[in-house]
């Protein structure tokens, strides 16, 4: 049977829907449609919650208006509306709240009043001080604010009466300020456009302290706000694809939402723009992670084909790593990018040296095991040997728990030894948002699970005292001393913290206030207080091993390609935990 170019077309869109994509226009031609790419984000228009601040009471009149709940559709005739007025050439403004952060624009309806086009200035602010901010430069401005990965300050030109949309960044504070002398604009209503992927949140998490359980919803939010088309590390800045700063953000991905494309889908692009011999993102490090997430991502998916797309730049990377191994088993990536760990070590270079020495090893173990998968065992023989030889070169860690804590994960230090002479001095002082991942790792190595959960709650939770909803790109727990809360106008005799500390690239208001590298309690709760560890790819068999540490009990789920296991712990008066388990079937649980 012929089928006309009509009927072909509804074939093909027929096809198209029943793959998931969407449902195309009749209208669109086939060469639109094969170059078309569907949004995975969905759009949600949210109120603002409050109004913070106004810069004045006499020239703007009705702003709780803005707070009702709106359409996106301007009316015709004169209602009751916000009026903002310029009187000579000072500029009147307000600060609305939206809650929380989002990752987004705004949406403004403004009123057939007006008549005529108004002039605004936007800016967007993850904290009240960074709406307050002004853009001077990249990377350090008078404050730090800038425009360098997504506009959060610019003009915009709103219509007589209509709808505008504007903005693409991470905030939950903006900012709207009238442009222009001895002049008045009528605003119908303002929304927040808040982007995300409309994913269930598979993995749980709960027990008797509820600033754990927050602590791990918001690590689980962090990064659910950075699953953008790609998986990014900051909504604000950075909106890149960081190959290292992704291994925190997949184990969360991992734990609370099971297989998602974003992660294979920013691997892959990882890779692509990292032609060998170029590491990924100029960092030798960065390429080390990506090995270390192909065996993970295997380990908890067990997708042998995506693996087996990454066999012939696996094994290349893992050959040209080979060439940076000395006779004395050294590592010896010199001059080739950027020797880098995470920022609060970037200074100790001894440091930097003895945590990429330990990277090493367990790349070419982890790569070793892949190549197995991958029949390709002789290969896998010859990087364990690797492997072997550069254990027999141990250095100095130089007191940084980061490199320490390396040292301990690649088994290349005893565990024990390492948390009580590093790790657990001054508890979650000096810890790093991205690397307090792998301190509570080794903290767990070494079995000390209270201590590690005390961590948890200073580190990460203080982040929350200060207002957080998402975790942020870096904390120091010394520079939030006397700090006021990032939601509201910093009181005089109060630190602002997030205009007044930072290093680095964080400096003041740059500093990204959304960062998936920082989730890391999220994935830690679920494998250590739920006890949920993957024993073989795919979740075809765990063991579920509680550490309540000094909980009471814990319970949650933890998705797997099969199905969601459920874990309930309850610790009895003896100390003995009484556990309940439900997997489903296929996922054999180890006793």
């Amino acid at each position: 049977m012929k089928l006309t170019c009509l009927s072909f077309f509804c074939f093909l869109l027929f096809l198209l829907a029943k793959k998931g994509f969407a449902q195309f226009p009749p209208a669109f031609s086939k060469e639109m449609i094969e170059k078309a790419e569907v949004d995975p984000l969905t759009r949600v228009f949210l109120t603002p919650q409050r109004i913070v601040w106004k810069s004045s009471d006499s020239l703007i009149s009705k702003p709780e208006i803005l707070l009702k709940k709106g359409s996106g559709q301007a009316f015709f005739e004169n209602r009751e509306v916000c009026r903002i007025t310029n009187k000579g050439n000072t500029s009147s403004g307000l600060i609305l709240d939206f809650g929380k952060e989002i990752q987004g624009g705004i949406q403004i309806t403004t009123s057939q009043s007006n008549n005529v086009t108004r002039k605004v200035r936007i800016r967007f602010g993850e904290s009240v001080s960074e709406v307050f901010g002004e853009s001077a430069g990249i990377p350090k401005g008078k404050d730090g604010s800038t425009n360098h990965h997504a506009m959060r300050d610019f003009e915009l030109t709103l219509p007589g009466y209509g709808t505008i949309e504007a903005g693409n960044t991470g905030y939950r504070f903006v900012r709207i300020d009238l442009v222009g002398p001895d002049t008045q604009i009528a605003l119908k209503e303002i929304r927040a456009i808040a982007m995300f992927r409309d994913i269930p949140y598979l993995g749980s998490f709960k027990c008797n302290d509820e600033r754990l359980n927050k602590i791990w919803e918001t690590g689980a939010y962090t990064v659910h706000l950075n699953m953008q088309d790609y998986l990014l590390d900051g909504i604000k800045r950075d909106r890149m694809v960081w190959g290292g700063d992704m291994h925190p953000e997949l184990m969360t991905i991992n734990s609370v939402f099971g297989f998602n494309e974003v992660v294979p889908k920013s691997l892959d692009f990882a890779r692509n723009n990292a032609p060998l011999p170029k590491f990924i993102n100029g960092i030798p490090s960065y390429s080390m992670w990506w090995v270390i997430m192909q065996h993970d991502w295997y380990l908890y998916h067990g997708r042998l084909d995506y693996l087996k797309q990454q066999k012939d730049y696996l094994i290349s990377l893992l050959d040209l790593f080979t060439k940076y191994v000395d006779e004395q088993g050294r590592e010896r990536i010199d001059s080739l990018g950027m020797r880098f760990i995470d920022w609060p070590s970037y200074r100790n270079t001894k440091a930097v040296d003895a945590g990429l020495q330990a990277m090493l090893v367990m790349t070419f173990e982890k790569g070793a095991s892949l190549c197995r998968v991958l029949g390709e065992a002789q290969k896998g023989d010859a990087y364990v040997k690797i492997a072997d030889k550069m254990r027999q070169y141990i250095p100095d860690p130089n007191h940084s728990k980061q490199a320490a804590s390396l040292l301990a994960l690649s088994g290349m230090m005893d565990a024990d030894k390492v948390n009580k002479e590093i790790i657990a001095i001054g508890g979650a002082e000096n810890f790093s948002a991205f690397f307090g991942y792998y301190m509570l790792q080794a903290q767990a190595k070494a079995g000390d699970y209270t201590r590690a959960l005390d961590n948890i709650r200073r580190f990460w939770g203080r982040m929350l005292d200060l207002g957080a909803t998402t975790f942020w790109e870096e904390f120091d727990l010394k520079e939030a001393e006397n700090a006021a809360p990032i939601d509201d106008i910093v009181p005089n005799g109060m630190k602002d913290y997030h205009r007044d500390t930072g290093d680095h690239c964080y400096i003041g208001l740059r500093r990204s206030l959304c960062h998936g590298w920082s989730a890391g309690p999220t994935p830690w709760l679920s494998e250590h207080v739920l006890g949920v560890k993957v024993l073989e790819p795919g979740c075809r068999k765990i063991k579920v091993e509680p550490h309540l540490g000094d909980l009471e009990w814990a319970e949650g789920t933890f998705p797997t390609p099969l199905g969601v296991v459920y874990v309930k712990h309850t610790k009895s008066a003896d100390g003995k935990i009484k556990s309940i388990i439900r997997a489903p079937k296929g996922v054999v649980v180890a006793k």
